[in-house]
Order: C-alpha cells, then structure tokens, then sequence
C-alpha cells in the first residue's frame, strides 16, 4: 500500500537526519520542519484509513443483519379466521400456502374441454377452509399434501358448464345446483412436499369404473393412495362420492344455500 511505503520513506530519512547529528553536521532548520509537517500529514492520513477501513468480519456481519432483515420483509403474512362467519367466502392461498393448485376449469385441460373460470382461484366457506388446513396438516406429517383440482364454483359457472354437457350424469343441474356451488365441495389429490403426484389410477375427471372408490382390482399402491385420502378427509368432516376418487363434500356445508359469489380476477394473485 502507499501508506506503507511512504512510512519506509519517513524511517530513512530520520535515520538520515539523525545520522548528521551524531557526527555533529548541523541539519537545516527549514528540512527539520519539513520533516516534521510530512510526518503528521502521513499520521493523519493513516488514522483516517484505519477508520473507514472494515475489517471482512464486520462486513460480513453486516451482510448477515441485512439478509435477515430482508427476509422479513419478504415473509408472507396470512390472514386468520378471527371473528370471520363460516359461511363467510375466502381465498384460500390468502389463509395457508401449504397447498397446490391445479384448478382445471381455468384451463381446458378437463373434460368439458372448455375454460369456464376466467381465472384461476381457489375459495371456499371459512368452515370448508378451516376443515382443509387441519387435514393438510395431518397430510403433511406423512411427507404430502393436497392438490386441488375444483374448490367454490359460482352458480353461473355451473350454468356454463350445464350447457357444454347437460348430462346429470357428469354435470350437476344448475337449478339445483352443487355442493360445489355452496362453497363445501373440493376436487383434490395428493402430492408429496416436493409437487410429485402420488398415482390415484386415473386422471381428475374421468368418468369410468377405473375411478370408483369400490374398483380394488387396481395396484396396491393405487389402493394405498386412495385410502389415505380417503380416511383422512373423513377424519375431518368430508365425505366421498363412490363414483370419483377426487371429489369431497364437507357434511357441515350441505345445507348451505347455493351462491354465484364471483371473485374478482383483476386483483387475483395480488
């Protein structure tokens, strides 16, 4: 560094000064002083730069405090369910984002082979949610968790749907309605904590005995997956339909009234 050569400079030039006094040469008093007023501007200097210097352990510490900081600032804050009615509809990634989402009928990757939600979200009733949390809780324990296919759908929607395919069969009939019109009703699956779907032995939405709850002439490991969905959403208040592995009612949303809630898609995902 400069300053640590300029210091070899100034011993040099003491020696130098102090060697003409030992032989008795007198020594200018104009170089003495000049001597001197480098020597403190030298000092000076070197006490500035040993303070603005920072050793690489504050600064990492540094580093350390603002990456701390800054993590909280991107820490996502989720709402909770306090003085909120059941009924109430709510934006479930707004509660939890231990969940996956996959909601089909945004896409036209279902049956229907249409898009009959402009965009996709998934809300339920406070009660249907507050269900859900709890058995993911449970799901994640065993290294999975839920997926969701279909969760609230508006009554409209369900009129659209009617008239793509207006077979009771595969299409509830909007006047009617669903469960899944009430707000009590999700399409799901499982997948391990990582996004990989366990094998459920069809697709979401197909219409075939391969589907049915009672088909056991399918894998063990299929048999194994559907159980564990099975009985732990049953543990928590949901009941399945014999003719789709996916689908579940919440039994204390039934008597809910049927609802065209629409969620607003230009805030979506905000």
């Amino acid at each position: 560094m400069v300053i640590n050569e300029t210091k070899k400079y100034m011993y040099l030039e003491l020696s130098f000064l102090l060697s003409f006094k030992d032989k008795g040469i007198k020594v200018s008093t104009r170089r003495m002083g000049r001597f001197i007023l480098f020597c403190s501007l030298i000092l000076i200097v070197g006490c500035k730069e040993q303070k603005t210097t920072k050793s690489p352990e504050s600064l990492e510490s540094v580093v350390t405090i603002d990456s701390v900081v800054n993590k909280k600032e991107v820490e996502k804050k989720f709402r909770n369910f306090e003085g909120m009615a059941d009924t109430t509809f709510i934006r479930l990634a707004d509660f939890s984002d231990g969940f996956a989402y996959d909601l089909r009928y945004a896409t036209k990757n279902n049956f229907l082979k249409a898009q009959v939600y402009e965009c996709a979200e998934c809300y339920t009733r406070v009660k249907t949610a507050k269900a859900l949390i709890k058995a993911n809780k449970e799901f994640k324990e065993k290294g999975v968790k839920i997926k969701f296919y279909d969760c609230y759908r508006p009554n409209s929607v369900q009129y659209k749907m009617w008239e793509i395919v207006p077979n009771p069969q595969y299409v509830a009939n909007p006047v009617k309605g669903s469960i899944h019109n009430k707000g009590g009703a999700v399409d799901i699956t499982l997948v391990t904590l990582d996004g990989e779907e366990l094998d459920m032995g069809t697709d979401f939405d197909y219409f075939g005995k391969r589907a049915y709850h009672d088909n056991i002439d399918l894998p063990q490991e299929i048999l194994d997956n559907r159980k564990l969905l099975k009985e732990t959403m049953e543990k928590h208040g949901f009941w399945s339909i014999r003719t789709e592995w996916w689908h579940y009612n919440l039994s204390a949303g039934s008597n809910d009234k049927v609802a065209d809630f629409k969620w607003d898609c230009t805030t979506a995902n905000q």
